[in-house]
């Protein structure tokens, strides 16, 4: 679980060098500062009362929200328990990383407009009235007469890692800003306010997030075993399927495969499996990634037709692709997998199916709803967007009074020694 922690921490760079490559070079330290500033403020709202709202006993046993005085500033936390599989200290650290992460992905949708200031302001709330309540649901286990969240115990659906909790949640959210924010200056299918500045920056971000989702769907097994090995093969066997997946769509759409592409299709690809990775045969996994790499190369195109600018396709790969994950449980699942369920296509019947929606969807209702109250608000109060003079310009100089490439001053060749020159 340490190992896989640390594995986890090194998707925060990842997620900053893939969406930092996709954005325009006058807006990379933005998106890199968004996506770090996001981590540490969930980081610091963790410790005070984040964990015991996600993992403390459900108040009132009605699974919605987790006791906040339980473990409220880590009380208890640090307590040796012989009986316990983990330390309960490793699996909040570990857990931190998820909702440090799940904030960081929205700020992709809204690249190049936003306030520094609004976007952490934001960030704070909206972990505290929407992560928080999901992440119960989803993640805290009934067990040793502690109740936990309705979606996993009442209804009993299954998500192994994260796909309502992290990818519907943040998915539904970003397009919630986005509808609140507005559409960037200039913005349509050909235009320049979309073309990323530096292609191998992110495929090296997507990599590291590859390499470090091995310990978020692994470590979500939460011991070294042979469910968190079928996990990891799981995890790696859908994402090659799905980039093969979104590269095919592209060919036959657009007449080439790009590397922008593959790219987002192995993302894609992580995403559909979070939730089943648990679930599913190798097969299963081969054919739910590349399901998953296709649907979600097909929903990006959909803010062309539709009219919402999502910067870095956040709800075309993370809720459509955690839908898509979701949902494919239901059908995909076999009893041989660890998580000991059949679905349709094993002679499971559409219960788990009918299960898988209810979930997936309650999450993505939630999450638009109080998303767009909690973007109104703040828009009416202390305003989201950057003025016209600065979205153009470029946020990084004029938020943060940096640029990441400093081109207006070359470096001056040295001068050749003495000696080299008399010598020739």
């Amino acid at each position: 679980m340490l190992a896989s922690t640390a594995l986890v921490c090194l998707m925060v760079p990842g997620l900053a060098l893939f969406y930092g490559g996709m954005v325009a070079a006058k807006s990379v330290l933005n998106m890199i500062m968004m996506t770090f500033g996001s981590v540490a403020l969930v980081g610091c709202i963790w410790v005070v009362y984040g964990f015991s709202a996600s993992f403390g006993d459900s108040i009132g046993g009605a699974g919605i929200l987790g006791d906040i005085t339980e473990y409220f500033g880590m009380s208890g936390v640090m307590k040796d328990d012989p009986k316990a599989v983990i330390p309960l200290s490793v699996f909040a650290a570990f857990q931190a990383l998820f909702a440090a992460l799940t904030a960081a992905l929205i700020c992709g949708a809204i690249s190049d407009r936003i306030k520094f200031g609004a976007w952490m302001t934001f960030t704070g709330i909206w972990v505290t009235l929407v992560y928080l309540p999901v992440a119960h649901w989803v993640f805290a286990f009934d067990g040793k007469g502690v109740v936990g969240g309705w979606i996993v115990n009442k209804l009993g659906a299954i998500d192994f890692a994260g796909g309502t909790a992290v990818h519907i949640n943040s998915g539904a959210a970003a397009l919630a800003v986005i509808l609140v924010l507005g559409k960037r200056i200039g913005w349509k299918k050909d235009g320049g306010a979309e073309r990323p500045h530096n292609l191998p920056l992110v495929m090296l971000g997507a990599g590291l997030l590859w390499f470090g989702w091995f310990g978020f769907n692994g470590g979500s097994a939460l011991t070294s075993s042979n469910a968190a090995s079928v996990v990891v093969l799981n995890t790696f066997t859908a994402t090659c399927s799905a980039m093969l997946g979104w590269l095919v769509v592209e060919k036959l759409r657009d007449g080439h495969a790009t590397s922008l592409g593959a790219a987002s299709g192995a993302i894609a690809g992580l995403v559909a499996i979070t939730p089943s990775c648990g679930a599913v045969s190798p097969l299963g996994a081969l054919l739910l990634g590349a399901i998953g790499g296709a649907v979600c190369a097909l929903a990006v195109g959909l803010k062309y037709r539709l009219g919402y600018d999502d910067s870095l396709d956040v709800v075309g790969i993370h809720l459509v692709g955690g839908i898509t994950g979701t949902l494919l449980v239901g059908v995909l699942a076999t009893s041989g997998a660890p998580n000991g369920v059949d679905g349709l296509l094993y002679g499971g019947g559409l219960g788990l199916l009918g299960k898988q929606a209810v979930g997936a969807f309650a999450v993505l209702a939630y999450s638009f709803g109080v998303t767009w109250l909690i973007a109104k608000a703040l828009d009416r109060t202390m305003g989201l967007r950057v003025r016209p003079e600065v979205e153009e310009g470029g946020v990084d100089v004029h938020l943060h009074a940096e640029s990441a490439y400093d081109l207006a001053h070359p470096p001056v060749a040295e001068p050749e020694p003495a000696a080299a020159v008399t010598a020739g």
